[in-house]
């Protein structure tokens, strides 16, 4: 498993379908649970995590089903924890939920690279 992370609009899509040109992606707004389970790629990974929690599904052990289930993912996804708490419910638990998924993920990731400006720092080569 690999990541790319970093701030809204900052060029993590781009500088992942260039690191890997070979892979099929899907868009994490698009994609099923068993779709995702067996994805290549996965751009807007949070958004995945948001449609989930919208239909009332739990998210809690999202990270290790993906760990054991799709080992070889690339997963592109915004930090979303940075700024201002947010004042609806929905919103803070989503914040939440992105924060703890992505930290369990990055732990069982090989590489992980932040993403800044369209340039990346590989923050854990494993």
């Amino acid at each position: 498993m690999e990541m790319m992370i970093g701030g809204a609009f900052q060029g993590k899509a781009d500088l992942a379908e260039k690191t890997y040109p070979g892979i099929r992606w899907v868009r994490g707004e698009d994609v099923t649970k068993e779709e995702l389970m067996k994805a290549q790629g996965v751009l807007g990974f949070h958004r995945f995590i948001k449609k989930e929690m919208k239909e009332g599904r739990d998210v809690k052990d999202l990270a290790e089903e993906l760990i054991r289930n799709n080992p070889d993912v690339i997963l592109v996804s915004d930090e979303v924890g940075y700024g201002v708490v947010p004042v609806d419910t929905f919103d803070r638990a989503y914040r939440e939920a992105v924060g703890r998924v992505c930290t369990k993920l990055a732990a069982g990731s090989k590489k992980v690279t932040r993403v800044i400006c369209g340039i990346g720092t590989v923050i854990k080569d494993a």
